[in-house]
């Protein structure tokens, strides 16, 4: 049986392996493989029909429903491009990426159309909107861009797409930021197939899973959902859900096996009562995004014990780096684990050699899952993606071709036993009395000391400790009601002076989130400023 070598063939191999399995369901409706996979080729053949060019840019602002995973992997079988857009974003943001990349075809819902309308007269490559229904022309409509519904669009007859081979580009994936302009982070075929490989190996996925989307198909982690699926012949549910016991209900109805998700949503769950028939066939639980509080972890192993935990790290720009095996939770539970399949991580000195054991460096990421670069900004690219040193991970000078790393802004550091701990961002270390200390490791403390729901720390000016460590929090029931004083004498007694907050701020819960669902530890450092000077 062939192999899938492009994202789209992943549905197509299964399809061909396991045509009456399903693969999909939102609400009520399930599609088997051989009828998602029909589906993609229609919408595939709607593109065709409208000649949309090889790497053509299809942007897809949805929440999570079929029409959003058929489009997804439709775009590919033409021969184009996808553009997952958040469905959180605001019209003025979709209109920003839109440009930015040059989006030809957007799919979009009638009611998300009228939102959009102002905004589509500024997307000059523009030249198809598809709505999930059949929908008439907002007041203000651009000329020269034509509006077709869902149903009329997929009626084309079969064509193929364009000749592509593993390396071109397949995706481009804007990462979230509270201040200055997205990212496009492009990927390849070849980027997303690997990481599907990769990941549903240590995971074990199977075709009896059934894994739950819950986090953004924006979000590198959150498609990564439906590429380990498909790969596996497994099925993916689709949530969007607005309450954390919504998450719980459809995971008991739709005998969930496999939960991936970010630490806020975790530390929500946590807090709830769980029902006794997700302990009957859930078999992991599976952390990115940021690292898991330990108290966090053990509430939902004691909710869960059968459930294996896999702590995980990547960036968009690689996919994913690094998983903590189950086995080895309980020895190194703050550990972000080793490299997974086909990666390898180095941890590197500022002059490009290999730190040695416990030393600090940043982690840099070889390998096929490394991403293109940052679509049309050359010089954020050359910052993030440079040639590897020669001299590391086996390469000879003589090489002709460089290999180009990601390197990822993280300090970490690598253990004797070669385990990897994450220690910061670079662009988020604080350094005060002559320390640098990293805004997660306080948070770490804050939530051990069970006093907070949800916390944020941050680095504020300080004339006389360059930097004061500030604090936002949740008391643990979500409200305002804090006991600071409290809080700060366990801090005093858990931290080295020098790590002790200069400030809590008590707030109502939950606390603000980046479209990618993480505390947006950035907007409420810029707020708490904007409040206070």
């Amino acid at each position: 049986m062939a192999e899938s070598t492009f994202l789209h063939e992943l549905l197509r191999v299964a399809a061909a392996r396991w045509p009456a399995a399903p693969a999909l369901t939102h609400g009520s409706q399930t599609l088997n493989y051989a009828q998602l996979d029909a589906a993609v080729t229609a919408f595939a053949a709607g593109l065709m029909q409208q000649q949309l060019p090889r790497a053509g840019r299809v942007g897809i602002y949805l929440e999570k429903r079929v029409e959003t995973v058929v489009a997804s992997f439709g775009a590919p079988a033409a021969g184009g491009v996808f553009v997952p857009m958040n469905p959180l974003l605001k019209p003025e943001q979709v209109g920003f990426i839109a440009r930015d990349c040059g989006v030809c075809v957007l799919v979009t819902s009638p009611e998300r159309l009228a939102l959009l309308a102002p905004v589509l007269a500024e997307c000059p490559a523009l030249t198809h909107v598809v709505t999930t229904e059949l929908s008439a022309r907002p007041p203000g409509w651009p000329a020269g861009v034509a509006l077709h519904s869902w149903a009329d669009w997929c009626a084309a007859p079969a064509t193929p797409g364009h000749r592509v081979i593993d390396t071109d580009i397949v995706a481009i994936l804007y990462t979230s930021g509270s201040t200055g302009r997205p990212k496009g982070v492009v990927l390849s075929h070849r980027n997303m197939v690997t990481g599907a490989k990769s990941v549903a190996s240590y995971l074990g996925n199977h075709p009896d899973d059934t894994l739950l989307a819950a986090l953004p198909l924006s979000f590198d982690a959150g498609f990564s959902q439906l590429t380990t699926a498909f790969h596996s012949g497994a099925r993916v549910v689709l949530l969007n859900y607005l309450l954390p016991r919504d998450v719980l209900k459809v995971m008991e109805r739709e005998r969930v096996t496999g939960l991936t998700a970010v630490p806020p949503l975790y530390i929500q769950l946590s807090q709830l009562a769980w029902p006794e028939a997700i302990g009957q066939h859930l078999r992991y639980f599976a952390n990115t995004g940021g690292r898991m509080p330990r108290e966090t972890l053990q509430a939902l192993r004691q909710r869960v014990p059968q459930a294996s935990p896999f702590l995980m790290y990547g960036l968009t720009e690689a996919f994913r780096s690094t998983y903590l095996p189950p086995e080895e939770v309980d020895r190194r539970p703050d550990s972000i684990g080793r490299a997974i399949p086909n990666a390898e991580i180095l941890v590197l000195r500022e002059d490009g050699s290999e730190c040695g054991p416990d030393e600090p460096g940043e982690l840099v990421h070889r390998g096929a899952l490394v991403g293109l670069g940052y679509w049309g900004d050359a010089e954020k690219t050359a910052e993030r993606y440079k040639p590897l040193p020669p001299a590391l991970a086996g390469r000879e000078a003589a090489l002709q071709l460089p290999e180009f790393a990601v390197f990822s802004g993280d300090t970490v550091r690598r253990d004797a036993e070669g385990f990897l701990y994450f220690i910061g961002r670079r662009d988020e270390m604080i350094k005060t009395s002559g320390y640098r200390v990293s805004p997660t490791e306080v948070e770490e403390v804050l939530y051990a000391t069970q006093r907070v729901g949800e916390c944020v720390a941050f680095g504020v000016d300080h004339a006389a400790l360059g930097q004061a460590i500030q604090v936002i929090a949740t008391a643990p029931d979500g409200s305002a009601q804090l006991d600071t004083a409290a809080l700060l004498a366990d801090c005093r007694q858990r931290m080295p002076a020098y790590m002790v907050p200069a400030g809590v701020a008590p707030a109502a819960g939950p606390l603000p989130r980046n479209p990618n669902g993480k505390i947006d530890r950035k907007l409420l450092a810029t707020q708490w400023v904007e409040r206070n000077t």
